[in-house]
């Protein structure tokens, strides 16, 4: 376990003692791409654990922790032993990206067969914590292998479930990039007082699947300068003088989510659980 100190001193601390806001565990981390889009949604909340295995994603956390930028909790980098038992009746929302390379077209695409499938422990920990609700993202090519076990353990387990795909074009982006998200909701549970009042421009345009969700149409504001009100990247090789890093936070980026496109698919995906 990795602690920042700059507002806590142990793990225990941090445990189920918001009472004020929802708590949040994070599940494969990254750059706390998914919470930022909690943030973005205006969903208050207060995060009490992250779990994160790469070591430039904990350093990054650790870094915003100290910056005050996110809250500070302990970190975990083995999703496989965390003590999901002392959490258990703490936890409002448990989120996650679960790594994609076992579905992706990308890969091999060896669906349980890869190593790097963890759906079975998370779905432990989410039987042993019990939180009111679940919102996890992944590549789109897990509609088509996974999924639908996905979908099942939930519902076995207790949840109404509700899933879309959203693509980072739809907030904005000059890119696709087309994602899965899943809601989980366990009887209407979650304390919905710490949802703002806020409304999304447009509707879902269609659906695929009893409740799938493809939202093509919403319009969100503008950003900076650039295509669709993004800034464009210069032209920058993957190695370059001067970019410290630059190979390790390509890799953090191209494991994250677009914080606004999880926005989205909160909002969007709350109405249907």
């Amino acid at each position: 376990m990795i602690m920042s100190n700059k507002r806590h001193n142990t793990g225990e601390q941090n445990v189920g003692t918001t009472k004020e806001l929802p708590s949040v565990i994070s599940f494969c981390s990254g750059y706390a791409g998914i919470e930022r889009g909690l943030d973005l949604a205006g969903i208050k909340h207060r995060i009490i654990a992250y779990v994160e295995i790469e070591a430039f994603a904990v350093a990054n956390l650790v870094a915003k922790m100290e910056a005050g930028q996110l809250d500070s909790a302990p970190i975990w980098t083995d999703i496989k032993t965390f003590p999901s038992e002392i959490f258990r009746g703490k936890v409002d929302l448990i989120t996650g990206g679960y790594p994609c390379q076992p579905f992706s077209a990308a890969g091999e695409r060896k669906g349980v067969e890869d190593e790097r499938h963890l759906w079975p422990y998370i779905r432990k920990h989410i039987k042993a914590v019990k939180p009111n609700r679940c919102f996890f993202e992944n590549v789109e090519g897990h509609v088509s292998l996974g999924l639908s076990t996905v979908i099942s353990d939930l519902a076995e387990d207790g949840f109404k479930t509700a899933w879309g795909i959203f693509s980072a074009r739809e907030v904005g982006a000059p890119h696709q990039r087309k994602r899965v998200y899943i809601m989980a909701d366990c009887q209407g549970k979650f304390r919905q007082r710490a949802i703002k009042t806020r409304s999304v421009e447009g509707q879902p345009q269609k659906e695929t699947g009893e409740r799938s969700i493809f939202a093509e149409t919403t319009r969100w504001p503008s950003g900076n300068n650039g295509i669709h009100g993004w800034p464009i990247e210069p032209r920058l090789g993957r190695v370059v003088n001067g970019c410290p890093d630059r190979l390790d936070r390509i890799r953090l980026l191209g494991n994250g989510v677009v914080p606004q496109t999880a926005a989205k698919a909160w909002l969007t995906l709350t109405e249907q659980v």
